[in-house]
């Protein structure tokens, strides 16, 4: 039994040098669909999201994920044309019909796809590392616009919150308690800033102590 196994594992091995190429062949079609769904992955993503994500940034940073996400981009499109090139070979390639000249064909033809799809997939991690790096500068550097706390009077309440927008006849607020306030300037008797909302908004008892 144990010899019958050996020489069937020899048997294999030796078909392996037969079979490699398509083998190659099947690991790059892998390889070139993965990568091309991440670049165009990539490219929806820079082109929905990726202007409005970037006007948050400092100009450095700005600049910097820019780069870094245009680099990407390359990579991976470099990466998709190395595993399209592994899985496809090359248009018009010659392929002798001699046995010794196809054999010597097949070793280089090996010897390049394995080359293609090392360098492939060396650009895809390149890429996402990128990509993720983009993302953690982007995170980490993102100005957040600053809030407007504000306390309103008016002849009834004292409203408390986040002023929002202004204009001749309304002031828009949005407060804890009650949502988004919209009050006609005409009732509004006192605007002035204010550190933090810790009550909210109040009504008619407020204005009576504040008196």
């Amino acid at each position: 039994m144990t010899a019958h196994r050996d020489r069937r594992w020899a048997e294999l091995a030796r078909d392996l040098e037969f079979t490699r190429l398509p083998e190659l062949r099947r690991q790059a079609e892998g390889w070139r669909t993965g990568l091309t769904g991440l670049t165009a992955l990539l490219a929806v993503l820079v082109l929905l999201k990726g202007q409005d994500s970037l006007t948050a940034l400092p100009a450095w940073a700005r600049h910097t994920a820019t780069g870094l996400l245009l680099t990407a981009f390359v990579l991976l499109v470099v990466g998709s044309l190395l595993a399209v090139r592994a899985a496809h070979g090359v248009p018009g390639g010659e392929i002798l019909l001699g046995g010794q000249s196809l054999r010597r064909w097949t070793e280089r033809e090996v010897s390049r796809v394995t080359r293609a799809l090392g360098w492939a997939s060396l650009c895809c991690v390149l890429g996402v590392s990128l990509v993720a790096g983009a993302l953690v500068l982007a995170w980490a550097t993102t100005e957040t616009a600053p809030t407007h706390l504000v306390e309103v009077r008016t002849a009834d309440r004292v409203a408390c919150g986040e002023l929002l927008g202004a204009d001749r006849r309304r002031l828009s607020l949005r407060t804890e308690t009650e949502g988004i306030l919209r009050l006609r300037r005409a009732t509004v008797l006192d605007v002035r800033p204010v550190q933090s909302c810790a009550a909210g908004t109040t009504t008619e008892a407020a204005v009576a102590r504040r008196g």
